[in-house]
């Protein structure tokens, strides 16, 4: 299913009490970065993604993948396979996803939150445990981090 993603990326300054969040574990690798197409593991569930280009906003395709394709392609991923928590946290009318990472970038936490419209995004007051924004910085997209 094709849809515009609209999100806005933060780094995290102090960490919020996360015992009452539920969590997804992620396991994700990318098979091209431009156009990125990345393959993850959602707990048990299994995607092929296709990312137009954007930060702030994207077009984004999912497709299902069973957990076979998934295995087959994982191992065909260019770079570091991604390994991260996300915590999904609710905050007004949004939920923020807090990746904790694992492995290889361990220690790094980035927030994300979704919008409905880019007016929205650009209005929105972050909680005060954000820290800086890193929406528009190239460096911390999971393609990126994965090189």
């Amino acid at each position: 299913m094709a849809f515009v993603e609209i999100e806005r990326k933060f780094k995290v300054n102090k960490m919020p009490e996360l015992s009452q969040y539920k969590f997804k574990q992620l396991t994700q690798g990318y098979l091209n970065r431009n156009p990125v197409v990345r393959v993850r593991k959602e707990d048990d569930e299994y995607y092929l993604t296709y990312k137009g280009k954007g930060l702030l906003e994207h077009e984004e395709y999912n497709l299902p993948l069973n957990k076979e394709s998934f295995e087959n392609l994982i191992v065909k991923s260019d770079g570091r396979i991604i390994n991260k928590k996300r915590y999904l946290i609710p905050y007004e009318k949004y939920t923020i996803e807090l990746d904790i990472f694992e492995g290889d970038l361990s220690g790094l936490v980035i927030a994300e939150v979704e919008f409905e419209s880019r007016e929205e995004a650009m209005s929105f007051n972050p909680p005060e445990w954000f820290g800086e924004d890193v929406t528009n910085d190239p460096a911390y997209s999971n393609s990126k981090l994965s090189q």
